[in-house]
């Protein structure tokens, strides 16, 4: 076994727990996408894990690709890293109704099939904003103008636009 593979397990295993979720648990969550067996093999660093794979457990998890990469072994960007798109739940429900609903609509399934419901914020990816501005009925700059102007999201996210 590498010392990748392990560095790789043990950062897969660090995001597994920050979650508090078990080996079975990323089971029972996944409805059997993902066996408890398989990942635990990831994690020692006893099953190699494709690109393609680590990609979807990392939409799993709900985090950037990067995040699973361990610590020194990730690729050097000449870029800054974009910006995550994180939507403020607690403020979404503070903006009215007709504005906000399709945005809590959408928001209420991806936390669905996420089994996500910490109720605060929720991270989407720049594919989820394009899709929510096709449902506004807007482009992807404007819709986050408007999402900003809601407080909904952080100034930050027009870099994620932007790119």
């Amino acid at each position: 076994m590498s010392d990748y593979a392990k560095a790789l397990g043990a950062r897969l295993r660090a995001i597994r727990t920050q979650q508090g979720l078990s080996l079975h648990g990323v089971e029972e969550k996944s409805q059997g996408r993902w066996k408890a067996v398989v990942v635990g093999s990831y994690e020692r660093g006893d099953r190699a894990v494709t690109v393609q794979r680590l990609s979807e457990l990392a939409d799993f998890y709900g985090v950037p690709v990067a995040e699973l990469l361990p610590e020194g072994h990730a690729i050097a960007s000449v870029a800054e890293p974009t910006p995550r798109l994180v939507i403020d739940l607690e403020q979404l429900s503070s903006v009215p109704a007709q504005q906000s609903a399709p945005l809590a609509r959408y928001a209420a399934t991806i936390q669905s099939q996420r089994g996500d419901y910490n109720g605060r914020i929720l991270s989407i990816r720049q594919e989820d904003l394009r899709s929510l501005a096709v449902i506004y009925d807007a482009s992807p700059s404007a819709l986050t103008e408007q999402l900003i102007g809601w407080g909904v999201l952080n100034a930050e996210a027009r870099r994620a636009v932007e790119v």
